[in-house]
């Protein structure tokens, strides 16, 4: 058992680790519109980051058919230098091509374009073999040098590159070790963190839905790895919500979270699971503010009635059935966080606290199928 409280004294509590607490939840930085997007994989290289990712030297027997939609109810906070480099203003510096100058702009780490994609202070990661959300603790942006979403953004990419690494690399589906490489993304992004002038601050929850395989039948399989309130589900047809991730909480709205100050670790906190699926199950990976608007019956109900209707629409639409799910979910998400008047899993669980709160959570979240 863990200790109550894990973190440091009260007094330096906000500053240290902020918890999406209720009366947070109400202050705003600054006004903006909500903002959508969808895809069906995030960018990749930077040579050209929305080309499909390389194919490795592998057989692999199962891959995901991929689609993410999201929604955020406000821009990130930009970067900080070195992980972007903003265009020069010296007219005695060399002339670049426009290629090259856009990769300047677009952020990258050690050389690298930083995979994945930002969602407000989120961040996913979406490929044919892992996906994963990461959760920035929006209310650090109210600090000078709070970069939640440059550490959900790190953390997705370092956990990323170390599950290619190991898909590279031919490891036996015994000697996988999901949580170490979350524990290595984790390390690998306090190091990164200090590049920023003054460090970046920032927490983060994840989850990472990592598709191998047994040797034993040739069945496939999703390694997933949970610290804090993200989730990961799968859906089946016929069957409904056949699996969901175990969320972890110190108190109610404090997630465990990676990240500035905080005592959690992935090692010591993960949660971590190993699924069978079948050829057609649906995995669904969602940031908290799906879960806290949907109830788990409710997201199965809509992946399944979105792949239902993607069987028998027509084809020459542009969506893709996987972007018809993801987006159905997102949108069912939305509209509940947006009716202060509805019941929602946010409400039932503060109410549970003795908290008075109506309605769904205003929450940016993403929807990765």
């Amino acid at each position: 058992m863990r200790p109550a409280s894990p973190f440091l004294p009260p007094s330096n509590f906000l500053y240290n680790l902020v918890p999406r607490c209720y009366p947070l939840r109400h202050l705003r930085t600054y006004r903006s519109r909500a903002h959508t997007t969808h895809g069906l994989y995030t960018p990749y290289s930077l040579s050209d980051p929305f080309s499909d990712p390389p194919k490795t030297p592998l057989s692999l027997p199962y891959t995901f058919s991929t689609a993410y939609a999201l929604y955020a109810k406000r821009p990130s906070r930009a970067f900080p230098p070195p992980f972007v480099s903003p265009p020069s203003g010296s007219f005695s510096d060399p002339l670049t091509t426009h290629t090259s100058s856009r990769d300047r702009r677009r952020p990258h780490v050690n050389g690298q374009l930083i995979r994945g994609i930002t969602n407000g202070d989120d961040a996913v990661v979406v490929n044919k073999n892992f996906l994963s959300v990461m959760d920035g603790v929006g209310a650090w942006s109210q600090k000078e040098k709070g970069h939640a979403a440059l550490w959900s953004r790190l953390v997705g990419h370092f956990w990323d590159v170390k599950v290619e690494e190991e898909l590279l690399a031919g490891v036996a589906p015994v000697k996988l070790d999901p949580v170490g490489y979350l524990q290595e993304a984790v390390e690998r992004t306090r190091e990164a963190s200090l590049q920023a002038s003054g460090g970046a601050l920032g927490t983060t929850t994840a989850v990472g839905v990592f598709l191998h395989w047994e040797e034993e039948g040739n069945v496939p399989v999703v390694h997933v790895t949970n610290l804090g309130d993200c989730c990961a589900l799968v859906v089946r047809k016929g069957e409904g919500v056949v699996y969901r991730s175990t969320e972890k909480w110190h108190w109610f709205d404090c997630p465990y979270q990676v990240g500035t100050n905080s005592k959690d670790e992935p090692e010591a906190d993960a949660v971590y699971d190993k699924i069978k699926l079948q050829e057609g199950d649906c995995v669904v990976v969602v940031s908290d503010g799906v879960t806290d608007n949907l109830w788990e019956q409710e997201i199965g109900e809509k992946v399944l009635a979105a792949m239902e209707s993607s069987s028998v629409e027509d084809a020459d639409k542009d969506d893709t059935p996987m972007l018809r799910v993801a987006k159905a979910v997102r949108d069912a998400a939305r509209q509940i966080a947006e009716d202060p008047f509805t019941e929602s899993p946010y409400m039932e669980r503060a109410v549970d606290e003795g908290l008075s709160i109506e309605g769904g959570m205003t929450i940016s979240f993403p929807s990765t199928i």
